[in-house]
């Protein structure tokens, strides 16, 4: 499935025009074009698309990508630019359909448990809404103050809330999707239960806005739990952390949150952190947990002392929002912290099982060593889900410096896939990842995602080059 090259139709931008208006489109010359050719990924390059078209309903979207269709000009979808993977950079040029202006919270139905919202929502925002009615929406990426609900769903968006909660996917009921050609699709239910027919919805979230273009979206929510506790546990290494977590979760605890990060990443958040680390720190162990009020202080206290037969340097207890503000603190520092003290900023989201968790840092720490990449890993360890960060202060613009880094990258995706694991847990793959997806997937695999992708867009032209590699060649 070879990438469409760029288009060289200069009127696609003044049929859009007139089809949806000049306000909706930010065509060349304009100062806002250029943020449609980037995102929050580590590249360095920059993707400029001929217009950016910011629609405002289902229909608008279905006519863009019919127009598109017709002209078979490439359009890449796009909500927040929050990816980390290049999934909304329009590698093919074209045009850039942005959902960002469609941020409706259509409604919050608490007899039926749902939210209908549209794309372009963010996701705080729909968190904070449903929460003033006492429910709650569990996924909880870390970009949650800016990212959108169609951004989540394209990617399957995780977050800490997952071990217990689980990803975007168990939360999209229904979705209303524009497809290439301008086709509306409405796949899924209302109910809580369904299993009439294929799993449609499920067969989206996660595509990366490579077989449509979501516009509306049926959530499921939960009623909101009564009360939350965090507590934080120091560790001198990260085989203690890993063996604390396994004996919490082996003595029956089920928290919302189990995160863990090691002493590189201890090491760049010590100087801003209220927190003050012991000087002999090796490993941090996040644990939150929710129920009933009245059970908060026993389930800490049990939390708490295990931590301490298993070895804890210093445990931190904290069940009033201000107190689990500050614990929190610590964990939020560490990709800021990270991303201040490097000039280049590597974030790869691998997963494996949770038993191969600290023989995996063990590998990353040689794969540091061997290569002289400096890493910092922090992540979900609930699941297994490891955000494994390569930091240089060399020249970002030199490619020699790139590749060493991305060399760095690969073994540690090598050494992933040999424990078991996965490229990525919740970041997606986009373009960053494409290109060592056989590394995970046989070839026969991938080919039937190019035939399921080519099903949904037989021109090849929404998002295209992203997700799934091209075939491979007899002789590479």
């Amino acid at each position: 499935m070879a990438a469409v090259l760029p288009s060289a139709s200069s009127s696609i931008v003044g049929v859009l025009e007139k089809e949806l208006g000049a306000a909706a489109i930010v065509g060349p010359g304009h100062e806002r074009l250029d943020d449609y050719g980037r995102d929050e990924s580590p590249l360095p390059e920059f993707f400029p698309p001929e217009c950016a078209v910011l629609v405002e309903s289902t229909e608008q979207a279905a006519a863009v990508l019919r127009i598109c269709a017709e002209r078979k000009v490439p359009v890449t979808p796009r909500g927040a630019g929050s990816g980390m993977c290049g999934g909304a950079l329009p590698i093919a040029g074209g045009v850039v359909l942005s959902t960002e202006r469609m941020q409706r919270i259509k409604e919050i139905d608490p007899a039926d448990l749902v939210a209908v919202v549209e794309p372009g929502v963010v996701t705080g925002v729909l968190q904070a809404a449903v929460e003033e009615q006492g429910l709650f929406y569990p996924p909880d990426p870390a970009s949650l103050e800016f990212c959108s609900i169609g951004g989540n769903a394209a990617t399957n968006a995780g977050g800490p809330r997952a071990f217990k909660y689980g990803v975007t996917r168990e939360y999209v009921l229904g979705l209303e999707v524009a497809l290439m050609g301008g086709e509306i699709l409405r796949c899924g239910r209302r109910t809580a239960k369904g299993v009439t027919g294929y799993d449609l919805v499920a067969g989206f979230v996660g595509t990366e806005g490579t077989f449509g273009v979501i516009t509306e979206l049926v959530l499921k929510l939960l009623p909101r739990p009564p009360a939350a506790a965090t507590v934080l546990g120091v560790f001198a290494d990260v085989a203690a952390a890993g063996s604390a977590i396994t004996m919490l979760l082996r003595g029956g605890l089920r928290p919302r949150v189990l995160e863990l990060a090691d002493k590189h990443s201890i090491d760049h958040i010590r100087a801003k952190s209220r927190y003050r680390f012991p000087e002999n720190a090796g490993a941090i162990v996040l644990i939150e947990v929710d129920g009933e009020p009245e059970s908060m202080t026993m389930m800490m206290e049990q939390i708490g002392m295990r931590c301490d037969e298993l070895g804890a340097l210093d445990v931190l207890a904290a069940t009033e929002p201000a107190e689990r503000a500050a614990v929190w603190q610590a964990r939020r520092l560490i990709s800021p912290a990270l991303k201040e003290g490097y000039r280049i900023k590597v974030n790869e989201d691998i997963c494996v099982p949770r038993g191969k968790i600290v023989e995996m840092l063990a590998r990353i720490d040689r794969v540091s060593a061997e290569t002289g990449i400096a890493t910092a890993v922090f992540g979900h360890a609930g699941d297994g889900n490891l955000h494994c960060n390569f930091l240089s202060n060399e020249d970002p613009e030199d490619p020699a410096v790139r590749k060493k880094m991305w060399a760095a990258a690969e073994q540690v995706f090598i050494h992933t896939v040999a424990l078991g694991g996965t490229l990525s847990g919740e970041h997606g793959v986009g373009l960053t990842k494409r290109d060592y997806m056989h590394l995970e997937m046989s070839e026969q695999v991938l080919e039937w995602q190019r035939r399921w992708k080519l099903m949904w867009d037989p021109q090849n032209l929404l998002n295209p080059g992203k997700k799934i590699p091209a075939a491979r060649r007899c002789s590479e």
